[in-house]
């Protein structure tokens, strides 16, 4: 299938980073995933620096997702991003601070929209609501958008194809991908790229690590199902 959305192995659970993070990118860099990524906390900031430099030396395209709700939360993120030469800043509730940040260095940024609160974080709005909200940061150069369709109180499906389809810009869908039948969603709603982490670590896909990740790779390179 052409184009078919790509998936981003977060080396997460309960939106935190793991701390064997390095080793379980060490053990799975040759498996079929080319995006990788993981959270601002509680890693410290000289092994998510060591960890992304290994990423890149293996020809990852790199991410990293602030799950922040203020903006100097997020600013702080946005720095921390920078710092470790990370492609794309995924994450934290739009700012035009944090926006001009990145801009001035050539970050990449994709942040959440709607009404998000927690960790895991749980999303509210209407789906009018998260578009129109979309399409205004785009105006203002963002790159793209975090959307946290799995966690959102109402009709995820809905909101996925939605906003896929009615903003024009890269978009993630992020956070509790758990099964065959999300994934079907996924394809269907056909964004840029989906996230993966906790499912992983709680073998969603039977099998080892680097296994599930080539499972689910594989399985979105066919052909669409309806759903």
């Amino acid at each position: 299938m052409e184009n078919s959305p790509k998936l981003i192995v977060m080396l997460t659970h309960n939106d935190k980073t793991v701390s064997n993070a390095y080793e379980i990118f060490d053990e799975c860099k040759d498996s079929k995933a080319m995006y990788w990524g993981f959270k601002e906390e509680p890693l410290p900031l000289s092994e998510m620096k060591k960890l992304y430099k290994y990423m890149k030396e293996c020809g990852k395209k790199t991410f990293l997702e602030v799950v922040a709700y203020t903006e100097e939360e997020g600013l702080r993120g946005a720095k921390m991003a920078l710092e470790c030469g990370c492609d794309i800043l995924m994450g934290t509730m739009y700012s035009d601070l944090i926006n001009d940040f990145c801009k001035e260095h050539g970050l990449k940024y994709m942040p959440f929209v709607g009404e998000i609160t927690g960790r895991p974080s749980i999303l509210k709005g209407s789906i009018e609501g998260m578009i129109k909200e979309a399409n205004s940061y785009l105006e203002k150069g963002v790159y793209g958008f975090d959307l946290l369709g799995y966690r959102y109180v109402g009709d995820a499906y809905t909101l996925n194809k939605e906003f896929v389809s009615k903003v024009n810009a890269p978009v993630c869908i992020a956070g509790s991908i758990n099964s065959y039948q999300r994934l079907d969603e996924v394809k269907d709603a056909n964004p840029w790229t989906f996230t993966i982490g906790g499912a992983f670590f709680e073998n969603k896909f039977d099998g080892s690590f680097v296994e599930q990740i080539n499972k689910v790779c594989d399985y979105m390179e066919t052909s669409k199902v309806e759903v």
